[in-house]
């Protein structure tokens, strides 16, 4: 096993990860890596880095490749190592760092691994205990492999874009890098079933994580439903096809003036009935239409139209809390900035203020699990080849001499 990392009482710390993700996918693993104890040495190109450093917001809108919002929050608590992997002397390198490394992160696409002769069986070759993790947009293989992709091809290819938005309008894609977070979570959880394994084993093994298939099998019984019953799940906006209500209705704006909405998510008929009770409209239930949550999805803008009144009568704040006071699920629909002021988040602990010596401080989500004996630790991310002399320092030997050599021929 790697040398203790200096967060030594962390669930992972003795774990040494060389990380050499992009953008997002390969980082976010590692990040979660990080949080736990294992040392995670991020390595980029000289100069240049991870392009993530090129993305913004910045603060106070001047780009600097130190201050990406993006590339703080991936990379929190890693080390930062510069080398050219396109190099011999760089890939060289890389080498002799893999030797004494437990896990290996890579993003690129397929084959560039092979083409700098850095791909898992050179690499196993060296360290048979090494555990290895490349994440692509289709996999290391089939008629795919070589497509580019990005968060809305991902999510059109893996279907999860046929299911959602309004019936009447086309396939709606997700925001953000949702398909790159979920793939990086398959890869976590795969890297720690492969410790378990070189445990048994004694020898590591490698990773092939396909972000087209990390969506897909989010479908829930979408996929299921339909090899099931050979029928096609249609898109259905905000409301959930099969009960009603269970969707986001408007209300009464806030004494600020703020538009009110609010969510419900009512489909068991005991919480049916208690809402129509709350409604001061149990007569509807007389209603053939409305007799339950089945009947009132097919019949489920009548509903609405009965109920608007009551809605446009109260602010989401008093409609929430005199639901959840009477156990139906109700919620507010949050903006960014009330997520950051939301006192479940608060009560947890669950954004932490992080200072960085370019950017500054800022908040940052956390994560949505707690170790008692051992939990996270948020540090900031790196500066670019920030830990350059210390891991080739420490880890190989080098001395200043050979940090220069490499420094005046650009490996590092």
């Amino acid at each position: 096993m790697a040398a203790m990392s200096e967060l030594g009482n962390g669930a992972l710390s003795e774990l040494t990860v060389l990380d050499l993700s992009h953008y997002v996918a390969g980082a976010y693993c590692g990040k979660l890596l990080a949080a736990f104890g294992a040392e995670v040495i991020k390595v980029e190109a000289p100069g240049v880095g991870d392009g993530a450093r090129q993305v913004g917001p910045f603060p106070d809108k001047n780009p600097d490749p130190e201050a990406s919002a993006l590339y703080l929050y991936m990379n929190t608590g890693k080390k930062g190592l510069t080398l050219d992997l396109t190099s011999e002397g760089g890939a060289a390198i890389l080498k002799e760092l893999v030797a004494q490394a437990d896990v290996l992160i890579e993003n690129f696409a397929p084959g560039v691994m092979e083409s700098m002769g850095l791909d898992y069986a050179t690499l196993s070759a060296i360290n048979p205990r090494l555990v290895m993790a490349s994440i692509s947009n289709f996999g290391q293989s089939g008629p795919y492999r070589d497509y580019r992709a990005d968060t809305m091809v991902e999510m059109a290819l893996s279907g999860q874009m046929y299911v959602n938005g309004d019936p009447e309008r086309e396939p709606l894609s997700s925001t953000g890098y949702q398909p790159s977070y979920q793939s990086a979570l398959y890869a976590y959880s795969g890297i720690m079933a492969a410790l378990i394994a070189r445990d048994r084993d004694n020898k590591g093994q490698y990773l092939d994580v396909s972000i087209q298939e990390a969506m897909a099998s989010e479908h829930q019984f979408t996929l299921n439903g339909f090899t099931a019953s050979g029928k096609i799940r249609m898109r259905s906006g905000n409301r959930y096809g099969s009960v009603h209500p269970t969707t986001i209705l408007p209300c009464k704006a806030d004494d600020n003036g703020k538009p009110g909405l609010v969510s419900l998510g009512i489909s068991d008929p005991t919480q049916y009935v208690l809402f129509l009770q709350l409604l001061d409209m149990s007569e509807l239930l007389d209603d053939p239409r409305f007799s339950n949550p089945q009947m009132c999805a097919v019949n489920y803008r009548a509903f609405d139209a009965l109920i608007s009144t009551w809605f446009m009568d109260h602010t989401a704040e008093e409609i929430v809390n005199a639901l959840q006071d009477n156990r139906i699920p109700a919620a507010f629909v949050n903006e960014v900035s009330d997520v950051l002021d939301d006192p479940q988040y608060e009560f947890r602990g669950f954004w932490k203020e992080i200072d960085h010596p370019v950017a500054g401080s800022h908040r940052y989500a956390g994560l949505p699990y707690h170790l008692t004996e051992a939990p996270p630790v948020y540090e900031r991310a790196n500066l670019l080849g920030e830990h350059t002399d210390e891991v080739l320092g420490e880890k190989l030997g080098y001395d200043s001499d050979r940090l220069g050599q490499l420094r005046e021929s650009d490996v590092i």
